[in-house]
């Protein structure tokens, strides 16, 4: 029987991640976990929740749970099979597959929708105060158009995040106070609105864009800087309203 860290350290490694990068997966999958509760995961200091580790499971190729906790899955067939042996049932499967004789008949599932607020005032520039006095628009989008944490959705203007970011389009954002270094988050910078990567490091805090003709801008301690949100992902207005 192999502990939940073992686990984790083998398949990291095998996949060639450093804690780091793993630790940054996480955090593209919505969890803010740091490094430390990583190192004492896989010490086996501590373990982490089922949500989490179902989640480093996905990321690291760990299909099978319990065989990889035992070994062998005496519920599965292929788990006491070697390599070859797999290859050779995971063809013979594929050609039940391709007979189209014995797939499962699946019912067809009525898409489900979400509600959303999406603010209007644009997040390069206005009052930055667009989460509590601005207008906004809620709409209905299907669930699938939409990352599973975003909290609201906000306007872009202008051309200094592109590529990544194109004038015109809403930035999905998940609602929080804090962000990692290097993450693209909403800002407001002195009442001003801004989409940004953020910058923390021993040469100061910074505001980057991502189009490098456009300068970094400086917080400096006298400014006032809240963070609205982590921006989880982007969609063309075209293809949700």
């Amino acid at each position: 029987m192999h502990n939940i860290g073992d686990i984790i350290a083998l398949n990291r490694k095998k996949k060639g991640y450093s804690q780091a990068q793993l630790v940054d997966r996480l955090r593209k999958e919505g969890l803010q976990i740091s490094n430390k509760a990583l190192s004492k995961w896989e010490t086996n200091m501590r373990e982490p929740g089922i949500i989490t580790f179902l989640t480093i499971c996905k990321i690291l190729d760990i299909r099978n749970i319990y065989e990889a906790i035992y070994d062998i899955d005496e519920f599965d067939p292929l788990s006491t099979l070697n390599d070859e042996g797999k290859s050779k049932a995971l063809d013979y499967i594929q050609l039940l597959h391709d007979s189209g004789k014995y797939e499962k008949q699946v019912c067809e599932v009525i898409p489900f929708t979400r509600y959303i607020d999406i603010y209007e005032n644009a997040v390069s520039a206005g009052t930055g105060n667009f989460l509590v006095d601005g207008p906004k628009e809620t709409i209905s989008i299907d669930a699938k158009l939409l990352p599973e944490n975003a909290t609201f959705g906000v306007r872009i203007s202008g051309d200094s995040m592109e590529p990544e970011f194109s004038n015109g389009q809403i930035a999905w954002v998940q609602q929080q106070e804090t962000l990692a270094n290097g993450e693209i988050g909403i800002f407001s910078l002195n009442g001003d609105a801004y989409i940004k990567k953020l910058q923390d490091d021993k040469n100061g805090l910074f505001l980057i864009s991502l189009n490098e003709k456009y300068a970094p801008i400086t917080v400096s301690e006298n400014d006032r800087l809240d963070i609205f949100g982590k921006v989880i992902g982007k969609a063309d207005t075209d293809c949700i309203l």
